[in-house]
C-alpha cells in the first residue's frame, strides 16, 4: 500500500518512503543508496499498485527508443532494488517478479 503526499513528491511504502524529485529512498529516515534504473523500476511499481507491470513496459520506460539486452538489463535493475529494499526473491515482501511477464508490488 502506498501512500503519496497531495504534492505527488514523495511516495510512502512500509517503512520506504521515495522522494520523485531528488530521486532518493529512505528507510525510516537513512537514506539508502539507489541507482538510476532501479529507481526507475521502483517508481514505475509504485505508480501502478497491484498492477503487473511488463517486462516491454519497463523496458519502454527505462531505455526509450533504445536496442540494449533488456532481459540483462532489467534482471540486474531489479536485483539490486531488492538489494537496496532488503525484499528477497524467495520470499518477496516488495517486489514480486512473475517470469516472463513482469513485476508487480509484492504479494
Amino acid at each position: 500500500m502506498t501512500d503519496t503526499p497531495p504534492d505527488g513528491s514523495q511516495v510512502r511504502f512500509g517503512v520506504f518512503e521515495l522522494d520523485l524529485r531528488t530521486g532518493e529512498l529512505r528507510k525510516q529516515g537513512v537514506k539508502i543508496r539507489l541507482q538510476e534504473q532501479p529507481f526507475q523500476i521502483l517508481q514505475t511499481l509504485l505508480e501502478r499498485p497491484g498492477e503487473l507491470v511488463t517486462r516491454e513496459e519497463l523496458q519502454k520506460r527505462i531505455w526509450p527508443g533504445t536496442f540494449v539486452d533488456a532481459d540483462h538489463g532489467l534482471y540486474n535493475g531489479i536485483k539490486k532494488l531488492r538489494e537496496a529494499l532488503a525484499d528477497e526473491s524467495d520470499t518477496p515482501h516488495l517486489i514480486e517478479t512473475l517470469p516472463k511477464r513482469g513485476c508487480q508490488p509484492g504479494p
